[in-house]
């Protein structure tokens, strides 16, 4: 019994059973509030949109073709609704009172939220943020918001991580790992791409790097996420395809175009978002949770000519994929999206901007596809399947996240045969329009982002040693046990060390005697004049030459001294010198700027 325990132990220890474990388990949790979450809000939006846009408008979009939708039907709705005024603005009031009333943090398109609660916010999430953002992102779509699910979802997964976190006491970095989950489980639930949205957990906080550390709970909490809402609204995909093949290499000349113009198109949508924010609505003299129910009506003022611009718009983009669409209709739809989109979520309004990108990039690539098909039949034989790519290399190009786009569209069309023109669009997209990104709350990379910033202090003290640090010095004082401290107070205004080693009659060194610890006794007249070193020295703490400045650091983190004696190694007793905590900072600013500049 004894021996198979012991058995036990020593394999489990190989496996860090606890670690595994615990992680599987958050995960898990994580998973399945997210996935649940999911099914509440697609609920909830569907109820505004019934009562609001069909019921009222009696306006039906049409549906994609894994939600029921067959893309008929969507070309014939009539224009000049009125209602398509005063829906939006009224959705956008109440989604703007929400916001502002409740959680203020909650405004815009949610994912950029969550990136600045990872980078700077400790990964910090307010619990009521997820519910304030789900309702009123549910709001502003269902009354025909130009906004997405993937905002709300992501907030909804991430801000349960990070509450979870903060209950259990773990630390930031552990915190930050659960938030990154959170986001994962989200996007891979509501869009039915558990790779795809674990992939894009990692990818978006960052414009060139990776959060890698978390990519692993983020698989496992998106695949639970993606089950647990499956497992009610079934395991399809969003859209359907048909037999879209790439078997033409003369098209890569093509698609290669068609990469820089989602780049260049990219770069535009970000200017122009952004610039609408900036320059239109943050200038308004008017109350804030008013911002949004203007955007509502600018954005019906456009609707009431092109219905097709209201909500998410993913029946449009099945109509597209079937080539139900005309090219002129489609080039229209870019423009309009963009500035729909600016007007629901610039404002202020809640919901996220994933859904309209792939609407502009869908646009862009059926008008594409039809344009090159017309010129050049003989060679873009399948015209619609620049509408899947254009989804993918648009928002690769506009928001930095070329890996996990290839893969999601992927899931969400379950078109494989396209992989290829797919890697090779987002990836050019991505590196003309890297500079910029659609999600302001992006870091370049992992030196950039306050959450890594220890990591890189630690790497970089590790490689340097105290003897590139210390101020060499063989003639040091010793302050002896039994000096009075009328003889050492010379010392300290001869010498500009603060801190001296302390040592017996044998010279072996016993303590250290700070200028603090002087202060301290100053002041008591009746007793300064019998107090020695020995009463008022503190425990002695040296560094050598060979060590490294990140264990000096701890060293000075531990016990607060301001300097400390640097000694030889064969000889502990031989003072060398002294390094001061300021000598530390000074050669790590000096490494880290040299460190920049070769990166």
């Amino acid at each position: 019994m004894v021996l198979s325990r012991q058995f036990f132990q020593q394999f489990s220890a190989h496996f860090e059973f606890r670690f595994t474990g615990r992680w599987m388990l958050f995960s898990f949790l994580i998973g399945c509030v997210a996935g649940l979450g999911g099914m509440a809000f697609y609920h909830i939006q569907e109820f505004v949109e019934l009562i609001s846009l069909k019921g009222l408008a009696g306006f039906y979009p049409p549906l994609p073709g894994g939600e029921g939708g067959t893309g008929e039907g969507g070309g014939h709705i009539s224009t000049y609704n009125w209602w398509f005024l005063v829906i939006p603005t009224m959705g956008g009031l109440i989604s703007g009172m929400l916001v502002y009333f409740f959680a203020p943090e909650a405004e815009g398109h949610g994912t950029d939220g969550v990136i600045k609660a990872f980078h700077q916010d400790r990964g910090v999430i307010r619990g009521r943020v997820p519910i304030v953002k789900t309702v009123a992102s549910a709001i502003t779509i269902g009354t025909g918001g130009s906004a997405g699910r993937e905002g709300p979802i992501a907030q909804i997964g991430a801000g349960f991580g990070s509450v979870l976190a903060t209950w259990l006491k773990l630390s930031d970095a552990d915190r930050r790992t659960m938030v990154v989950s959170g986001v994962a489980a989200g996007i891979g639930s509501i869009f039915r791409s558990p790779i795809g949205g674990a992939l894009f957990a990692v990818e978006c906080l960052y414009k060139d790097d990776l959060e890698t550390e978390g990519l692993v709970p983020a698989i496992t909490s998106s695949i639970i996420g993606y089950s647990v809402f499956a497992s009610l609204f079934g395991w399809h995909t969003i859209f359907t395809t048909g037999k879209l093949v790439f078997q033409n290499p003369v098209e890569l000349v093509f698609y290669g175009v068609f990469g820089l113009l989602c780049a260049i198109l990219g770069i535009v949508y970000v200017k122009i978002f952004y610039g609408i924010h900036e320059k239109v609505f943050a200038p308004m003299k008017i109350p804030r949770h008013l911002k949004p129910a203007l955007g509502g009506l600018m954005l019906g003022c456009i609707a009431l000519f092109f219905p097709y611009i209201l909500g998410s718009g993913y029946g449009w983009i099945q109509m597209a994929i079937d080539g139900e669409l005309a090219v002129k209709m489609m080039l229209m739809a870019v423009v309009l999206k963009i500035l729909a989109t600016s007007f629901s979520i610039g404002s202020g309004g809640s919901g996220g901007i994933f859904a309209p990108s792939l609407f502009v990039g869908a646009m862009f690539g059926g008008a594409f596809g039809g344009l090159a098909n017309t010129l050049f039949p003989d060679i873009i034989t399948q015209p619609t399947a620049f509408v899947l790519v254009g989804m993918a290399a648009f928002f690769a190009g506009a928001a930095n996240v070329p890996v996990s786009m290839t893969i999601m569209i992927t899931e969400m069309t379950g078109s494989y045969t396209l992989l290829v023109p797919l890697v090779f669009t987002s990836t050019l997209a991505f590196f003309v329009a890297r500079k910029w990104s659609i999600y302001s709350q992006q870091v370049t990379n992992h030196a950039e982002s306050p959450a890594h910033r220890g990591d890189f202090i630690v790497d970089i003290l590790k490689d340097i040693s105290v003897q590139a640090a210390y101020k060499a010095d063989a003639n040091i004082p010793l302050i002896k046990n039994n000096m009075p401290i009328q003889r050492i107070l010379p010392l300290f205004s001869d010498r500009d060390e603060d801190c001296f080693p302390v040592a017996n009659e044998d010279g072996t060194l016993t303590g250290l005697l700070s200028m603090s610890s002087l202060r301290a006794v100053l002041g008591e007249e009746e007793i300064a004049n019998i107090i020695v070193a020995e009463d008022i020295k503190t425990s002695f703490v040296s560094v050598s030459p060979q060590e490294n400045l990140h264990a000096a650091l701890g060293k000075f983190l531990k016990t607060k001294y301001t300097a400390l004696p640097v000694v030889d190694d064969a000889q502990p007793d031989k003072v060398l010198g002294v390094l001061s905590y300021r000598d530390l900072n000074s050669v790590y600013d000096e490494a880290l700027i040299k460190w920049k500049t070769e990166s």
